[in-house]
């Protein structure tokens, strides 16, 4: 198990500082300006709408560093909510949207979703490096169903285990385009939390909290 970056939940907003100064500069300008009526020339006596105008000013100031602090706040609640639910994850099996699976025991896997079932599928395969490494043209009788790629090369040698991307092009009899979605399936072993968003990470791969589509007990 794997978790990093928690110290970013611990930190103190730059919004209390703000507000701290800000209310010392107050407490000094009170000061300037009591010391300042007390010694005032009588026949002279100072505009006070000036000084109205800046405790006005100072109060404006105190307000919008107040209402930062508040969002700062909120934004460290939500991001310790988010840390909670990803480590939650954490030893369970998830399907989350994208291209990429891992060739583990001789096999890789990935979901896919289409509109209605597919009459002609062009898929293909590539290695880490962009390189194809397998390509088909089938049907998938199902709309919804799972790839599974048996680790066979297009030249017939076995793939070496790692991570593979996978894209299907999907069309109907009538040459019609039917948009086809990609999935795979992993367990979490690992959380990143030093971005503005968890990472669950799985296996080799990393995977945004967000695009997770379903979560589930580890069979394994």
């Amino acid at each position: 198990m794997e978790l990093t970056g928690l110290g970013a939940l611990s930190g103190i907003g730059d919004a209390v500082k703000d507000r701290n100064s800000i209310a010392d500069n107050f407490d000094t300008f009170l000061q300037i300006l009591t010391t300042q009526l007390k010694n005032q020339n009588p026949l002279e006596p100072m505009d006070t709408n000036e000084f109205t105008n800046q405790l006005v000013q100072f109060s404006s100031v105190e307000q919008a560093v107040k209402t930062n602090e508040n969002l700062e706040t909120l934004l460290r609640i939500n991001t310790a909510s988010m840390a909670t639910a990803a480590v939650s994850y954490i030893g369970k099996s998830i399907t989350a949207q994208g291209v990429t699976s891992t060739l583990e025991n001789g096999t890789a896997s990935w979901s896919y979703s289409a509109t209605k079932p597919v009459d002609n599928a062009f898929i293909t395969i590539r290695d880490k490096n962009g390189s194809v490494v397998f390509s088909e043209e089938r049907s998938l009788t199902k709309a919804n169903g799972v790839y599974t790629w048996d680790g066979r090369r297009s030249d017939g040698a076995v793939a070496a285990g790692g991570t593979y991307t996978i894209s299907i092009t999907g069309s109907a009899a009538d040459g019609t385009t039917i948009p086809v979605k990609t999935a795979f399936g992993g367990v979490v072993n690992g959380v990143d939390l030093t971005g503005t968003e968890p990472i669950l990470l799985v296996g080799e791969r990393r995977v945004n909290l967000s695009s997770v589509q379903s979560i589930g007990q580890n069979t394994q």
